[in-house]
């Protein structure tokens, strides 16, 4: 591409389609279901193949080179180096409390939030600098010689600084941390430069932050007009007080459920323009076209899906309830267990169209960051050689661990 103007194609193009994905998702769930979960690294590693190589970039697909026992790997390391302390952090914690020792218990507590706060912030940036290195473009890779503990340390301070303030700093940090953790990536020779301007977040933000007072003070004015008007002038609260706590209610539910996701949706549609659009690697730069009504269509299908999943997840059941109602209730009275074993198939089966859908969405996700990911520039293929920077031996673990990773 040689700029943004025009009607020219999008470099960046996406071939894939859901049926020829749900032909590796299914035979996925199915495996790691059987294995316990055992075989969900390999099925990354597969979902990843299949992503990497409908993408391509000036007509070049894309090539993840990634294993699955690289990712198991990564996740033994943190069952040894993280879970396993974790454990034991716990029991000597409880100990120090019944030996009467709460402050060093509370120490303890305190370090050990702190380290987890530090590994999620290195988790992050080693995450993004193992994919860059095993996603290759014409023989070429990505990658960072930065090993991310400096960044671990950035993420804590970063997020404390937007704290004090009660989190309105919240959009100058996490942009911070999105160029500095990008200023420190490289593709082949050249190294990305971010350097995103926060405070085009802050009306956006705004918005997300005050929602919640203001569909609290909405429905309290709403609730206690109608309170008052059914009262027929007597005390709102004692005449009409359980109209007002309802609408209270179900006011909170809306807001909490349909207005904070919808302007949640809106800040992150900002949060993806401007720190994309403001990336760049060598003579080429990055937009990101989708608009806020593109996000809110876009999470109202992934909503529908689950909703989908789940109501099939949950049909096994209410037919073996449905099968013996008068049973099923007797056992719940008694206290009795409630467990057989068409009850643990049930729980087997419904967990198929869950982890599918959950598949679908991370397929549908990936498509609509491509389609919507603009480049411009000249790209030198001359000077386009091998990445020189390290490349690590494990996966990314620590992201699994926090449960923060998503391809």
């Amino acid at each position: 591409m040689t700029g943004h103007e025009g009607k020219a194609p999008s470099a960046v193009t996406f071939h894939g389609s859901w049926t020829d994905f749900a032909k590796i998702a299914l035979p996925n769930v199915l495996l790691t279901l059987v294995t316990l979960g055992v075989y969900r690294f390999w099925a990354t590693t597969r979902e990843r193949q299949y992503l990497w190589s409908q993408t391509r970039f000036i007509d070049e697909p894309l090539e993840w080179t990634g294993r699955g026992i690289e990712l198991f790997i990564g996740f033994i390391m943190v069952f040894f180096l993280l879970g396993l302390p974790l454990v034991v952090m716990q029991l000597v914690i409880n100990g120090l409390v019944f030996q009467g020792q709460p402050i060093i218990a509370g120490v303890i507590i305190f370090a050990t939030f702190m380290a987890i706060f530090y590994l999620t912030g290195l988790a992050y940036f080693r995450a993004l600098r193992y994919r860059l290195s095993r996603t290759y473009w014409r023989g070429i890779r990505g990658g960072s010689d930065d090993q991310g503990f400096g960044y671990g340390w950035s993420y804590i301070w970063k997020n404390v600084v937007a704290a004090i303030p009660l989190y309105l700093l919240y959009p100058w940090a996490s942009m911070s941390l999105w160029n500095e953790r990008w200023s420190k990536m490289s593709f082949g020779p050249y190294q990305f430069q971010s350097n995103a301007d926060w405070k085009a977040l802050m009306k956006r933000y705004l918005l997300f932050y005050l929602v919640p007072f203001l569909v609290f003070v909405g429905a309290a004015v709403l609730g206690f007009s109608m309170a008052a008007s059914g009262g027929g002038g007597g005390d709102p609260f004692s005449t009409a007080g359980g109209a007002f706590a309802v609408v209270m209610i179900i006011l909170a539910i809306l807001g909490l459920y349909i207005i904070m996701p919808i302007a949640a949706l809106l800040y992150y549609s900002k949060f993806m323009r401007v720190a994309i659009g403001a990336l760049r690697l060598g003579d080429l730069e990055f937009d990101f076209t989708a608009r806020s009504p593109d996000w809110i269509l876009f999470w109202l299908a992934n909503l529908a899906i689950l909703m989908l999943a789940y109501g099939f997840a949950f049909a096994p059941f209410s037919l073996l309830i449905a099968a013996d109602p008068t049973q099923f209730a007797q056992q719940l009275e008694a206290g009795e267990s409630i467990l057989s074993v068409g009850l643990v198939v049930g729980i087997l089966i419904a967990i198929i169209p869950i982890a599918f859908a959950t598949s679908i969405i991370r397929y549908r996700s990936w498509k609509f960051f491509v389609v919507h990911t603009e480049a411009f520039g000249e790209v030198n293929l001359d000077r386009m050689t091998q990445s020189e920077t390290q490349s690590s031996s494990h996966g990314e673990g620590l992201l699994d661990a926090f449960d923060v990773g998503a391809i």
